[in-house]
């Protein structure tokens, strides 16, 4: 998996460059998410823009991110969600547990 790792007035982007998040590649994105945050990473914002599917092994890695971010006092959100990865979260209820931005530029104004 692609993952662009990019730094923005204090907000940490990790830009996923992959159709999809998935068994086959969500370790990777866990494993990204606790370096960046080992590394002194705060505010991290996941950019999804290019994922159009995701699976519960996706969901788990931003699961993993977020109660890391939560244990250490810091944001993490996630940004550009495509409608068919939308309707996983909705699925699921996680609308309800992360900040959830249309587009990186927004979530990086917040």
């Amino acid at each position: 998996m692609k993952i662009l790792t990019e730094q923005h007035d204090g907000k940490t982007v990790l830009s996923l460059k992959d159709a999809r998040l998935d068994a086959h590649n969500s370790a990777e994105l866990k494993d990204r998410i606790l370096k960046s945050f080992e590394e002194g990473g705060r505010n991290i914002i996941v950019d999804l823009q290019d994922v159009q599917f995701i699976d519960s092994s996706g969901l788990g890695a931003l699961l993993s991110g977020h109660k890391n971010a939560m244990q250490r006092s810091t944001g993490f959100a996630l940004s550009g969600l495509q409608p068919r990865v939308m309707a996983m979260f909705e699925l699921t209820r996680l609308q309800r547990v992360f900040e959830i931005y249309p587009g990186l530029r927004e979530a990086l104004e917040n």
